[in-house]
C-alpha cells in the first residue's frame, strides 16, 4: 500500500509541496556561488527544500558538485575536521577505486592509515589519524576549493544541523577559523541550515559573531493553506480517495499549516478514509496523533520549572502583557524581572518563537495539547 503522505524524513520530489520560491532561490544560489543560511523553526522541511533545489539541478549541470553533510553528531571541532574531510571525499568519488585515488591526492596528510568499506553498498572512508594532535584544519577546510580548482567545477557544501557548532568548546573561536577560511573561498558556495532557529540566528544574525554577514539569509515561511488544500486534494485523488477542498483546509488549519504534522495529520485522516475524508474522520486522526503524543509531552513538562510551565500556558491562553501584575499574579510568574529569563529558558529549549513582541509556542500540537488536557494533569 503506497501511503501518500511522509513526514519525519526527506521527502521526495511527490511528496514535496509548495516551496517554488525558495527552491528557485536555493538553485539561484548554487548557480550564482551564493552563501546562504536557511532559518526557520524545526520541522519545517529546510532539509528537503535542500534536497529538493539539489535534485533539480545536479543531473543537468555537471559543472556543479555537492557535497552534504549531516554535524548532528558532532560535539568538537576534532570530530567536526573528521566527518567533514570524511564525507567530502566521498560525496567527490564515484567507486572504492575513486575514493582511494581522491583521498591519496588531496588528504595525504591525513593517512597515515587507510581503510575502506562497504557495509552496505555504499563505500566508507576511515581516516586513521588523530587529528587534535595534527594542526591540520587548514588541509580539511580547504579541500572543497581544492577539489573545485583540480576539476574545474564548482562545489556547493551543505551543511546540516549546523548551529551544532554553537556547542563546541570555545566555538567563537572555531567560527572564526570556518570564516577565515571559506570567505577566501572563490568556486565554492556554503548552504548552511540547521533545526534551532534561536541558535541559528545568533549565528549569522548577532552583529558580533564571525558569522555575521556571511551571505544570504533565507527565512522559510509557513506554506499558505490554499497550498495545502491542493496538495491534499491531489493525493488523496492519486490513490483512489477523496477529500473537499474545505475538509483539507481544515485538516491544515488545525495544526496551523505546520508542514511535518500536516503530513503527518494527513497520513492519519487518509489511513482512516475509506472513501471520503470528512471533518469527523480528521478529527478523530488528530486525537489520536495527541494520545500517541501525550507521554512525550507530560515527561517534557516535567523537564520544566514551575514557572516555566506557567509562561507556556499564558502563551497558550493569550496573554500578552507578561510583566503586568495581573498576569505576573494569575499566572504565579513572581516578579516582573523573571520574564526575560523565562523566555530566554524556553528560547533555548526551542519551546517558543519570538518575532518582536510576539511570543509563540513553536510546536502547534503542544499549544492544543496544553490547552486541552495539561489543565487536567497540571
Amino acid at each position: 500500500m503506497n501511503i501518500p503522505f511522509t513526514y519525519g524524513k526527506i521527502v521526495d520530489e511527490l511528496d514535496f509541496t509548495d516551496r517554488l520560491k525558495e527552491t528557485a532561490q536555493l538553485v539561484s544560489s548554487f548557480q550564482s556561488l551564493t552563501n546562504t543560511a536557511i532559518i526557520s523553526p524545526r520541522r519545517w522541511g529546510k532539509s528537503s527544500l535542500v534536497a529538493k533545489a539539489v535534485k533539480k539541478i545536479e543531473h543537468k549541470q555537471d559543472a556543479i558538485l555537492f557535497v552534504r553533510i549531516n554535524i548532528f553528531k558532532c560535539e568538537n571541532p576534532q570530530e567536526f575536521y573528521e566527518l567533514y574531510a570524511k564525507k567530502t571525499m566521498e560525496e567527490m568519488s564515484s567507486s572504492a577505486e575513486s575514493l582511494l585515488a581522491n583521498a591519496k591526492e588531496f588528504i595525504s596528510r591525513l593517512l597515515p592509515k587507510l581503510s575502506l568499506s562497504d557495509p552496505s553498498g555504499q563505500y566508507e572512508i576511515a581516516l586513521g589519524v588523530n587529528i587534535k594532535d595534527n594542526p591540520i584544519e587548514e588541509d580539511i577546510l580547504n579541500l572543497p576549493q581544492q577539489i573545485a580548482t583540480k576539476k574545474k567545477k564548482k562545489v556547493v557544501v551543505c551543511i546540516d544541523e549546523f548551529q551544532q557548532i554553537g556547542e563546541f568548546p570555545d566555538t567563537i573561536k572555531f567560527q572564526k577559523i570556518l570564516r577565515n577560511h571559506w570567505q577566501e573561498h572563490k568556486d565554492v558556495a556554503y548552504i548552511l541550515y540547521g533545526s534551532k532557529k534561536h541558535m541559528m540566528l545568533n549565528i549569522f544574525g548577532n552583529n558580533s559573531s564571525p558569522f555575521y554577514r556571511f551571505g544570504d539569509m533565507m527565512f522559510i515561511e509557513k506554506i499558505a493553506n490554499e497550498e495545502w488544500k491542493k496538495f491534499i486534494v491531489t493525493r488523496f485523488k492519486d490513490t483512489g480517495k477523496t477529500i473537499k477542498a474545505e475538509t483539507a483546509g481544515y485538516l491544515a488549519e488545525q495544526v496551523e499549516n505546520h508542514p511535518y504534522y500536516v503530513q503527518q495529520l494527513a497520513q492519519y485522516a487518509w489511513l482512516r478514509t475509506k472513501k471520503t475524508c470528512t471533518e469527523e474522520i480528521v478529527d478523530s486522526a488528530l486525537q489520536a496523533m495527541l494520545y500517541s503524543l501525550n507521554l512525550q509531552f507530560v515527561n517534557l513538562m516535567d523537564s520544566l520549572t514551575e514557572k516555566q510551565r506557567n509562561f507556556l500556558c499564558a502563551i497558550c491562553e493569550g496573554a500578552t502583557n507578561f510583566s503586568s501584575a495581573e498576569t505576573l499574579r494569575h499566572y504565579r510568574l513572581g516578579t516582573s524581572g523573571n520574564i526575560r529569563i523565562l523566555k530566554n529558558a524556553l528560547l533555548k529549549r526551542d519551546l517558543i518563537d519570538v518575532t518582536g513582541k510576539k511570543i509563540q509556542i513553536q510546536d502547534p500540537l503542544l499549544k492544543r495539547w496544553i490547552i486541552e488536557e495539561y489543565s487536567k494533569i497540571g
